[in-house]
């Protein structure tokens, strides 16, 4: 019976020594300082989806979010959609339909973000974010979708270029929206305004 009895406190006391309590857990859990990331130029771990709460869908390409209790602007990278809102110039064609697509698109679920090393921030002071919505990607969707165009490459590399790549190839292959009318989508950007 002694023997029993040791037994069992040796496999108890070994149990908890290799299962801490969730306290010691929630200690040993790596934390993401945001802040610090956030006005850093690399991130320690890239793949990090970080969850934000939807302010606001500003355009096709941009969001408003609250992250750590700070309301940030977040510019989607590697994708430019057509312009709605841009001071001294048009309405363009499929801006809208980019805009309302974004809207349901991020209003359907968990929203997260992820960055890429060395490209938080652009010019303007928005974050530059890989946007997801339980987990799926909203630029992929975008992109797949004929509603945008892979742009702004500007510090390469980016880990899902490629991938954004095929999706666009997919898009233009079938025609789709943006790429459906005849020299609307430039390198530059898009050509041409909505009619009014």
């Amino acid at each position: 019976m002694k023997k029993i009895t040791g037994v069992t406190l040796v496999t108890a006391t070994t149990l908890i020594a290799l299962n801490p309590s969730p306290s010691k857990q929630e200690e040993l859990t790596p934390r993401v300082n945001l802040q610090q990331d956030l006005h850093s130029t690399s991130l320690t771990d890239e793949s990090l989806q970080i969850p934000v709460t939807l302010v606001d869908t500003i355009d096709g390409d941009t969001i408003k979010v609250r992250v750590q209790r700070k309301i940030e602007t977040v510019r989607y990278l590697l994708m430019d959609t057509p312009e709605s809102k841009k001071p001294k110039m048009c309405v363009q064609p499929y801006a809208k339909e980019a805009f309302f697509r974004n809207e349901e698109l991020v209003m359907s679920g968990s929203l997260t973000i992820e960055y890429e090393k060395g490209n938080i921030r652009d010019s303007y002071g928005r974050l530059l974010a890989y946007v997801y919505v339980d987990g799926q990607s909203v630029q992929e969707t975008l992109l797949r979708e004929g509603f945008a165009r892979v742009a702004y490459i500007m510090n390469p590399p980016y880990k899902y270029l490629s991938l954004y790549r095929e999706d666009e190839r997919l898009a233009q292959r079938g025609q789709l929206n943006i790429w459906s009318k005849p020299n609307f989508v430039r390198e530059w950007g898009f050509n041409g305004c909505a009619p009014s």
